[in-house]
């Protein structure tokens, strides 16, 4: 095996497919990365038993010579040393060979690394999904879609299921919602065709992982699932992940039907005060903060440690519709649910104050949120 390749598109490769390699894996050929050569580029996969990355680099592309000099092969290397090799040599380009016994050379410049490689015959081949329930996305609605949800997966393992991020369609409707027992988010999608998708839960750490790779682009990418994996296929990256097993819970009854008060407001600066409210709030762990509606628009955000001091900021909100309210929640619930809306203008919607309040963009009613207050005495 022998090619040569541009050390950016390799460095790039390299630390997508890392994201799917863990030390702590109890099969000691996937601590490493395969690499595959061909005449049409090189090949990089990583895998765990939870996610399996693969990144090609094709040999050329819209007249730009990625890799040469191809003689194929494949071989398996040591994730621990490789990407740290990568990273620091010294020029642009990359050359990289092994013998008939895996034992590798890198060379850039006058740097030379030489390692120990393993047989890739040995390394796990990952499954193929070619499903009929396949739909395609833009990426960039893709992202947002995580983006807006896998912030309010439990982090808690005490019930698994709640670490994911459930997807399913409704008619022709894309669903993705997330909740952690305390909060919930939820973001809704047209379809363009009608799609059967199974109700599937991805964990929450699979999606995370792949919003970090997703470059910004409005290309789309192919999702297929099936049983018990979900893929997702770009033109150069394949991303397969686990799904999580059984039921998720039924979210539709937590949504409030009817609200007693409405508060329209700038989310910005709702956010930085209730952001600067929390400085003062640190009396437990959830960062309490109150909310007081007053007359002529006014909203008071309160934060209290008595030991520490207080704050009192005074918003002035767009509109304020209903009754009189006062209610204490996590500043941070609400200051992660701000930023996820995406909107200059939120609406917000109180049912009283014990009960679950809604927070969605003034104009859209495809995003939601939703936040348990906290009971302070």
């Amino acid at each position: 095996m022998k090619f040569s390749i541009q050390r950016e598109q390799l460095m790039e490769s390299v630390q997508h497919v890392m994201k799917a390699i863990s030390s702590r894996t109890t099969i000691p050929i996937l601590t490493g990365m395969k690499l595959e050569v061909s005449p049409q580029g090189v090949k990089l996969t990583g895998s765990d038993s939870d996610i399996s990355i693969e990144s090609f680099i094709p040999a050329e592309e819209d007249g730009i010579v990625y890799v040469e000099n191809i003689e194929p092969g494949s071989v398996v290397l040591q994730a621990k040393y490789f990407p740290d090799i990568v990273r620091k040599l010294p020029q642009k380009t990359v050359d990289i060979e092994s013998d008939n016994r895996r034992n590798i050379t890198i060379r850039s410049g006058k740097a030379e690394f030489h390692l120990n490689g393993q047989d890739a015959e040995e390394y796990p081949q990952l499954p193929q999904l070619h499903t009929e329930d396949s739909f395609e996305l833009p990426i960039d609605l893709l992202k947002n879609l995580i983006r807006q949800t896998v912030f309010a997966v439990s982090i808690s393992e005490t019930r698994p299921i709640l670490t994911g991020v459930h997807v399913n369609t409704q008619g022709e409707e894309l669903h993705f919602t997330a909740t952690d027992s305390h909060r919930l988010a939820s973001r809704k999608i047209p379809l363009e065709t009608k799609t059967d998708l199974p109700s599937v839960v991805i964990p929450g750490k699979s999606l995370t992982e792949l919003n970090k790779i997703l470059a910004d682009s409005e290309d789309t990418i192919e999702i297929s699932v099936t049983e018990n994996q979900v893929l997702f296929r770009t033109k150069h990256l394949y991303f397969l992940s686990r799904l999580l097993d059984g039921n998720y819970p039924e979210t539709s009854r937590l949504i409030p039907d009817e609200s007693k008060t409405i508060v329209k407001i700038d989310t910005k600066e709702l956010l930085q005060s209730v952001d600067r409210a929390s400085l003062l709030a640190k009396e437990n762990r959830n960062n309490v903060v109150r909310l007081i509606t007053k007359e002529d628009n006014q909203i008071e955000i309160y934060g209290n440690s008595p030991e520490v001091g207080n704050v009192v900021e005074e918003v002035i909100a767009d509109s304020i519709e209903g009754e009189d309210l006062k209610i204490s929640f996590s500043a941070k619930y609400m200051m992660d649910a701000l930023k996820a809306v995406g909107y200059d203008q939120v609406k917000v919607e109180f049912t009283g104050a014990m009960r679950p309040f809604l927070i969605r963009p003034v104009d859209d009613e495809q995003i939601l949120q939703l936040i348990l207050p906290v009971r302070t005495y």
